[in-house]
């Protein structure tokens, strides 16, 4: 069983949040609050396993809250999430993160599909990216990531949407193993070895940092 913690101020989209993650098996809301003071007062220590967080809230910001919260317990994963383009701040805030963060949009939240994978893979320790995002990142000149073949970016793009390997695979109509192949040859060229490392995880970092995104369509 997930266990979330939601901090939305937004009543009405907390309420489709709430009923959305509910409704899911496997998952429970547990904390469901409109702000940073109710926050502190119910997030304890294992009482959930994923906070999705509110960037903006009206007595503090969501970064600063799932910093703390993760201070307090290492375990926690956090998802933010925002209505603005936080890509920047999203990216600073990991170098000081026990555990890898993932963010989404709350344009993409409103699709059941999304936000249920997200959550799943963050509550795995995964970083996700927001798809709208994603699917309008490209690589910067004279990185890893644009050495990369058009397939091996297909897939890599998929991967820090938060698929799986098998959903990954039928989105683009091949087979697993070839996804698995694609992330063998990803890591390579990445200079990701595991070696103490959550390869996926790192490929996904990678993905980040070495790409240029735009907000708008």
């Amino acid at each position: 069983m997930i266990r979330i913690g939601l901090v939305e101020d937004e009543a009405l989209l907390r309420g489709m949040l709430e009923q959305t993650l509910s409704a899911q098996e496997g998952m429970q809301v547990v904390h469901s609050v409109p702000g940073v003071a109710e926050a502190r007062l119910v997030f304890t220590p294992g009482s959930c396993d994923v906070a999705v967080l509110d960037v903006n809230l009206p007595d503090g910001n969501g970064v600063a809250l799932g910093l703390a919260l993760q201070r307090a317990d290492a375990r926690l994963t956090v998802m933010l999430l925002s209505s603005e383009d936080v890509m920047g701040l999203f990216t600073t805030v990991q170098d000081q993160t026990s555990r890898p963060w993932s963010y989404l949009s709350k344009r993409s939240s409103f699709s059941r599909d999304v936000l249920v994978r997200a959550v799943a893979a963050t509550a795995r320790g995964e970083v996700v990216l927001d798809p709208y995002l994603v699917q309008r990142s490209t690589p910067r000149v004279d990185t890893a990531v644009a050495d990369l073949t058009p397939a091996q970016f297909g897939v890599l793009r998929l991967i820090a949407e938060g698929m799986s390997n098998q959903a990954a695979g039928e989105r683009l109509g091949i087979n697993e193993r070839s996804v698995e192949s694609h992330l063998k040859s990803i890591y390579q060229r990445l200079g990701i070895n595991g070696d103490g490392q959550n390869r996926r995880v790192a490929a996904v970092l990678a993905f980040l940092e070495q790409t240029g995104r735009s907000w708008r369509a």
